[in-house]
């Protein structure tokens, strides 16, 4: 048996990570669809909506 990289690991999890989570959106009765790819803020433009939402 071959050994895999990290990286090749890395990349096998995220992937079965993502298609657990929008299995479970489909039990829960969430329409998903595979092109429902959206990034996530970054960790200052997060807080940055934060401080406006208090100010």
């Amino acid at each position: 048996m071959e050994k895999l990289s990290f990286q090749a690991k890395k990349a096998y999890f995220a992937k079965h990570r993502k298609s657990n989570f929008a299995a479970s959106l489909r039990l829960e009765g969430f329409t998903t669809s595979p092109n429902d790819d959206h990034k996530l803020p970054t960790r200052e433009a997060a807080l940055m909506a934060v401080r406006q939402i208090k100010a």
